[in-house]
This record gives structure tokens, C-alpha cells and sequence, in this order.
């Protein structure tokens, strides 16, 4: 890949691989990726896309394809439910440690074993052990645990979800810092209620009485564990139990670990006083608001740029959000090993 001098605030114009001049998006944070599960099933292909230095991505509205470079690139969050392929000797992270790329991961660490509603996903005990070695790997604080969805079913009550997050709670204490949850907001989407009925699957809506119990216990729970509790894109105020309302492109988690990457911090409008002898804490001033406008209301992430597709996610949930069918979801991913180096995930 080449780059031109060219370049217009976010934008670089490169040469692709085929030798075709094109503008590109140029992020500083890139979500890898609400869309799909990119750690578990396209790490290798995403290697490669860094090591090229851009990739392609399909708008799913208008179908419009796009570049993106990984010119400018100084952060990278990872959404999944296997990150497991990320520790390979010589993959993503270790690539991204040699760029000096900065990186964390949020985890979805659910636990739908007997209900079978998360077919594709290895089994909870070594998802667990999978968390501990990135955290041993990148270090404390840079690992989230989300608990993600939280869904009441026919099987699955409040005091049954409860008894679920206590056991994988009590096993990631001094592994994590936080804990990610949200309540299951099945008419809100239509992808979800179509995948949960297509798939006989008897749900019922969380009532605020029903958020409220769940919060309540989560936090008698935390006494034991110490995390940070912190809910995902939900309207409903919970503070009274100690539960903040999350960012998960976080600025603030950025500050506390990154700090010492200036262009990351020039980009959020970040400046670090250094404390001294008589002020020893440094003191934080941030002049930019970069909440993501692009994002659901509730939702507190700031700006980045998403790199996944939908309907590419061959874990098979039940309720899935981001695939309108399994069938398609498995066309995809086997169009893609059809052809591993292709500019999208997809391969078209």
C-alpha cells in the first residue's frame, strides 16, 4: 500500500492492491467490531489487513463500499465472544505490540450453556480461561467482562441469571476491573424477535422491577468482587446501586492506560498536567466532547470507526442482533474462506 501526500482531516488517499487510487478513512480508534466477531473468526484475515495497511468495508445500508487505513491508527477495540485466536504466537496482538498499537478487548463472557442459546461458542470453562490469558498478556483493566445480553426466557429467570454471573464472577475476581451488562431489549430489535421466534424461543420483556432486582443482587454480589458495575446503552438509572452507565470506546479507560501516546491524546483533546512534590496526582483537562452522535441514545462510546460487517457471525446465537439469519451468517463466513486475503470480510 502506498500513501500519497495527500490527506483531508481523516482522509488519506492510498493505492490499493490493484493498483487504483482511493480515498480511505484514516481512524485513530477502530472497533474490530459490534458487527461480528472478528477475534474468533477473522483474526487471520485482519492480521493481514494490518500488515497491507487497509481493509474494505460495505455499508449495510446502502451497500456502498469503502477503505479504510490503518495509517493513523493508535487504538484498537476488540468485541468478542472467542478472543481465544487472538493469542496466537505471532498474531494480532503480538503484531500490534511490535507497531506500538495500543489495544483492548470486551469480552462477552455469558454463560447459555444448558439453554443452548449460544451454539457456537467453546465451552465456559475455557472462555474463562481464555479471559486470564489475556489478561496476563495485555495486562489488568485492558480485559472487560460483559455479561451480554442478560435475557429472560421460559429456562432463565432473574435469580437464574443472577446464579450464572456469581459463578463466573467469582472465578475472574483480580482479572477484572468491570463488569458490562444489559438487559435484553427485544422490541426495540426487530432482528433479535425475528431470530427468537424463528428459533422457538420462549422470552419475556425485562420489566423495570425486573431491572431493579437484578441491580439490587448485582450489587450485593460486587461486595464479594470489587468490579465496576456499568450498564450498556439502557435508558433506566440504577446509581442507587453503585451502577454507572458505561462507554465502551472509553476515553476515560484510554487516559488511565495510554497516557503516554501523545497522538492518541492529542486526538481526544486530552491535556496531562504531571503532578509534583506537593501535588503528586496529574491532573486531567479534557477540551474535546467525542461522544459517538452516530450511536444508539443511551450508548456513551466515543468516536471510532467500526470495521465488521453484518450477517458474517457464525456463533449462531439465538438472539442475534447483527445477523438476519444463521443460514445467511454461515454463507458468508464460508464465502470468506474462499478467499482469506480479500479486501472485505466477505470477500465481495
Amino acid at each position: 500500500m502506498k500513501i500519497s501526500k495527500y490527506m483531508a482531516k481523516d482522509k488519506i488517499k492510498i493505492t490499493l492492491e490493484s493498483g487504483e487510487l482511493a480515498d480511505t478513512q484514516a481512524p485513530i480508534i477502530v472497533s474490530a467490531s459490534r458487527s461480528t466477531d472478528i477475534p474468533a473468526f477473522y483474526a487471520d484475515w485482519f492480521l493481514n489487513r494490518l500488515k497491507v495497511g487497509y481493509s474494505a468495508w460495505t455499508n449495510p445500508f446502502n451497500g456502498v463500499k469503502s477503505y479504510v487505513t490503518y495509517n493513523n491508527t493508535r487504538l484498537i477495540v476488540f468485541w468478542s465472544k472467542n478472543p481465544k485466536p487472538l493469542l496466537t504466537t505471532g498474531g494480532c496482538l503480538d503484531y500490534l505490540a511490535e507497531r506500538g498499537i495500543n489495544t483492548y478487548i470486551q469480552y462477552t463472557l455469558n454463560d447459555y450453556v444448558v439453554e443452548k442459546l449460544e451454539r457456537g461458542v467453546p465451552a465456559l470453562q475455557e472462555r474463562i480461561d481464555t479471559f486470564k490469558r489475556l489478561v496476563d498478556k495485555l495486562g489488568f483493566g485492558k480485559v472487560i467482562w460483559r455479561f451480554d445480553p442478560m435475557i429472560l426466557t421460559d429456562q432463565i429467570g432473574c435469580d437464574d441469571l443472577l446464579v450464572k454471573i456469581e459463578n463466573i464472577g467469582n472465578q475472574l475476581k483480580g482479572y477484572t476491573e468491570k463488569l458490562v451488562f444489559s438487559y435484553a431489549d427485544i422490541r426495540t430489535y426487530r432482528k433479535v424477535q425475528a431470530n427468537l421466534t424463528k428459533n422457538s424461543i420462549s422470552y419475556r420483556e425485562f420489566e423495570q422491577g425486573d431491572m431493579l432486582y437484578v441491580a439490587k443482587n448485582l450489587a450485593r454480589l460486587n461486595e464479594r468482587w470489587g468490579f465496576t458495575l456499568a450498564t450498556c446503552g439502557e435508558k433506566i438509572d440504577i446509581d442507587q446501586f453503585g451502577i454507572i452507565h458505561n462507554k465502551c470506546i472509553d476515553d476515560d479507560l484510554m487516559i488511565k492506560y495510554f497516557s503516554e501516546d501523545k497522538k492518541l491524546m492529542d486526538f481526544l483533546g486530552v491535556e496531562i498536567i504531571k503532578g509534583d512534590l506537593f501535588n503528586p496526582d496529574n491532573t486531567i483537562i479534557k477540551r474535546k466532547n467525542n461522544k459517538d452522535k452516530g450511536q444508539r441514545q443511551f450508548c456513551g462510546c466515543i468516536v471510532s470507526k467500526d470495521i465488521g460487517e453484518y450477517n458474517t457471525c457464525p456463533h449462531l446465537c439465538e438472539y442475534c442482533y447483527a445477523n438476519t439469519s444463521k443460514e445467511t451468517a454461515v454463507h458468508n463466513w464460508r464465502q470468506h474462506k474462499l478467499n482469506l486475503n480479500a479486501e472485505t470480510i466477505t470477500g465481495r
